[in-house]
């Protein structure tokens, strides 16, 4: 048998990565909306773990806060359940306004300002990275707690291990992920379930004792430091146990990813997540109060709860160890909502022009790689700086959630008093928004006040640096914008060199290939370019474009075909320029997500069909290049060049040079 003499690189690559990340899916597959989409259950294991989940670290953050004031957790029990409902609610009705998703960002941009969308996009492109990073910290936290404390240093590894595997599953895409991950929140839900139902009833009998200490303990405080003093312990507590909140936008943020009717589904979805926060939070702080848990070093107290509920009972050992395993797997599960809800607010930010516009783009599984790869790779960085401090991690996430929820339900409350002509039920909405921003506002004052120097100052840093930038990136492609309109003015007067030419495009005649994005003055320029610089050269005209499906086109089939069409009356538009011009001419396109993947054997197909054709592309190009513009704009004539004439085809490379 003989070997082969040399292995194909690009084949082994290609194999490697099919292995690791799926196969590509088909684009026009007229099903590929309802088979990625996401049913109410399983948005609630995608999207809604990450509330569920915050059940982990918020209450026991928030009764650890308490201190000797332990009776106050019945009331930190109720004011916890009524904060989630109220906060639930008000992001019902923004998803009855805002289906397409978008959340925060979106909200804020729409009914306050752009600069306010861009702070809260910021902060919640930070909160999705810490959304990653607490998640992971907390999965090993709990993991570590029944190991011997000897162990603790293997931690940090094991954590960021968590985070390299939760960046594979995601670039499969958000569905196969979610549909993995499914059994353990299943796991974790009867397992908590138990939990609290046996921690409850079994200790029913002390209720009366609890009552009792409630009373004296209240009495006490009121005797010793007054009703105010009462109030700002409660209110601190209440205010550190903000991470109980911290995931209850991601639903609202993640609309895009659920199966029609998404409003409708976006609500259930939001009424599980409400619904199970609210009982798994307020049930935790009954417990904790129920059985006096005080915290041990190197447990969490939901282990030191676990332990103390079931290690009386028969197989209580097996039992509390499945509890807090599943525990950790949520947490594990609940880092997917930073993996799905941070690239999509990047490219809804991206759209808009603050970031840069790769962000946007989708890979060949219909998942944002560019979003995944950035936000799995902060979250590293986050968790080796942070070195996995749950409390670091936690402060920092609470106060950009705040920022966000802040400035979402005053973007809301304004919104329905601007428009309470024509919003029928303003009256009863624009409540729940200002109780939510007071509540909001509160909590993130507080959060501050008391957390400034153990992490907030970070928080603030980077989220300014972001702020920052992105007005930078705007700016930048405003500048370009102007400059390319005064290219715009070609298309006002187009010259017409003689008789229209209705003759076909012959494929035995000097044929000039010019790939276009979109008819628009930089496309026209460089079609005269063409004819500028090589005089009587060509007889075809041939113009080649990709209808580019990225996050703001991928939304159903009615925005699908709506792109090939404009793609198509685009191109007929270049076709009739250069047939006004002298030229034969005719067109070809295809539709995908990556211009590169497909332009270049929709090219070798054009070089086929017309074998004296030589291939012509515009490239925006500066007086001074610099990183942060090979940043901000992609090198797909280069990349196309080099594919291309490397199988042999000529390809060209017109500058147009961006005016400032």
């Amino acid at each position: 048998m003989k070997l082969k003499e040399s292995w194909n690189w690009e084949d082994i690559r290609d194999g490697a990565r099919r292995t690791i990340i799926g196969a590509k899916k088909n684009i026009e597959d007229p099903h590929i909306f309802h088979k990625i989409a996401l049913i109410p259950v399983l948005a609630w294991i995608g999207l809604g773990a990450d509330g569920v989940s915050s059940s982990s670290y918020g209450p026991p953050e928030a009764f650890i806060a308490l201190g000797g004031h332990t009776y106050l957790a019945i009331f930190l029990a109720l004011g916890t359940a009524v904060t989630v409902f109220i906060i639930s609610y008000a992001y019902t009705r923004i998803i009855e306004h805002y289906p397409g998703g978008g959340g925060g960002y979106i909200v804020a941009t729409h009914t306050i300002s752009q600069r306010a969308g861009v702070i809260s996009g910021s902060a919640l492109l930070i909160d999705y990275m810490l959304t990653i990073t607490v998640s992971i910290a907390a999965c090993a936290d709990a993991i570590f707690s029944f190991l011997p404390y000897s162990y603790q240093p293997f931690k940090l590894v094991v954590a960021c291990l968590f985070v390299v595997v939760l960046i594979v599953l995601n670039l499969r895409g958000v569905k196969e992920s979610v549909m993995t991950l499914a059994p353990v929140f299943l796991v974790f839900i009867v397992a908590h379930g138990l939990l609290l139902g046996y921690g409850i009833f079994a200790h029913a009998p002390q209720i009366g004792v609890v009552a009792d200490g409630f009373q004296n303990g209240l009495s006490h405080d009121l005797a010793a430091v007054g009703m105010i003093g009462v109030l700002a312990i409660f209110f601190r507590a209440y205010s550190l146990g903000g991470g109980t909140y911290t995931g209850i936008e991601a639903v609202a943020n993640g609309m895009q990813i659920m199966r029609e009717p998404r409003e409708k589904t976006g609500k259930r979805t939001m009424g599980y997540m409400a619904i199970s926060l609210a009982i798994l939070s307020g049930g935790l702080f009954l417990c904790y109060l129920l059985w006096n848990i005080h915290p041990v070093q190197g447990q969490t107290l939901n282990a030191v709860l676990a332990a103390n509920i079931f290690g009386g009972l028969p197989f209580g050992g097996v039992i509390t160890l499945v509890t807090i395993l599943s525990e950790s797997a949520l947490l594990f599960v609940a880092a997917q909502t930073g993996f799905i809800d941070g690239p999509r607010v990047m490219a809804n930010m991206a759209n808009d022009s603050w970031l840069p516009r790769s962000f946007s783009l989708l890979s060949e599984r219909l998942t944002m790689t560019n979003g995944i790869l950035l936000m799995g790779g902060s979250a590293l960085l986050l968790m080796i700086f942070s070195h996995g401090s749950i409390v670091f991690l936690v402060t920092m996430y609470a106060i950009n959630v705040f920022i966000t929820f802040s400035l979402s339900q005053f973007g809301m409350a304004r919104f329905f008093y601007k428009n309470r002509a024509t919003e029928k039920n303003w009256k009863k909405h624009i409540p729940i928004h200002i109780i939510g921003f007071v509540l909001c506002s509160t909590i993130l004052l507080i959060t501050l006040y008391e957390k400034i120097g153990e992490g907030g100052w970070f928080t603030l840093f980077l989220t300014s640096i972001l702020v920052a930038f992105c007005f930078l990136i705007h700016d930048h492609y405003q500048n370009i914008t102007k400059g390319l309109r005064k290219l715009d003015t070609l298309l006002e007067v187009i010259p017409a060199t003689g008789s229209k030419n209705t003759e076909p495009v012959n494929p035995h005649k000097m044929t000039a290939v010019q790939m276009v994005s979109g008819f628009h003055g930089f496309g026209v320029n460089t079609f005269y370019s063409i004819t500028k610089n090589f005089p009587g050269m060509y007889e075809n005209f041939i113009f080649v474009s990709i209808a580019v499906v990225d996050s703001g086109t991928f939304k159903g089939s009615a925005e699908m075909t709506a792109l090939a069409e404009s793609t198509r009356i685009s191109l007929m538009k270049y076709v009739d320029l250069a047939r006004e011009s002298g030229f034969a001419s005719d067109y070809r396109m295809d539709i995908g997500t990556d211009v590169v993947d497909m332009l270049v054997p929709l090219c070798k197909n054009i070089s086929k069909e017309f074998p004296n054709s030589t291939f012509f592309t515009g490239q925006l190009v500066f007086r001074h290049e610099n990183p942060f513009q090979r940043l901000l704009h992609n090198e797909t004539a280069f990349a196309v060049q080099r594919r291309l004439q490397y199988s042999g085809i000529t390809t060209v490379i017109l500058p147009v040079p961006a005016e400032k």
